[in-house]
């Protein structure tokens, strides 16, 4: 079960950690799958809010069995710049709709479809292929980092 490896190290391909901890997302179902998933809280609200809150609430840290240790260190990666909303999408488009905390369910889905309709059609890469167009950078990725182990 993915429940069992939170608080697991494990690399992070593309960015400047060393490793990054694996944590709890609480709208992700843990029956389906492992459900483990890639958390971006650059351009994903919902991670983006989950981050924060488990830097910010030691109550819900405690809830979820976090380590503070897991959370604090770590800030969001720029990975793509949209026109209009920059390099942390995420984080503006959670201000821009008061996005106060990771149950804020409707608020989160309607930054969620901004980040992803604009990050998909008017998104660069600033990781990888800097400088090529989100829809054409999964391909290209993905034969990288096969390539890069």
């Amino acid at each position: 079960m993915g429940s069992e490896f939170i608080g697991k190290r494990v690399k992070a391909p593309l960015t400047p950690y060393e490793f990054v901890y694996m944590l709890p997302m609480t709208t992700i179902s843990m029956t389906k799958g492992t459900g483990i998933v890639t958390s971006v809280p650059s351009d994903s609200p919902d991670d983006y809010a989950m981050l924060r809150d488990l830097k910010e609430k030691k109550g819900l840290r405690a809830e979820l069995k976090v380590e503070e240790e897991w959370v604090k260190d770590f800030e969001p990666i720029p990975i793509i710049d949209i026109e209009g909303m920059g390099d942390l999408c995420a984080k503006v488009a959670c201000e821009e709709f008061k996005v106060t905390t990771h149950k804020d369910a409707v608020k989160l889905a309607e930054a969620k479809d901004k980040c992803y309709q604009l990050g998909f059609s008017k998104g660069v890469m600033k990781v990888g292929p800097v400088g090529m167009k989100v829809e054409l950078a999964k391909v290209h990725l993905k034969k990288q980092m096969i390539a890069d182990g």
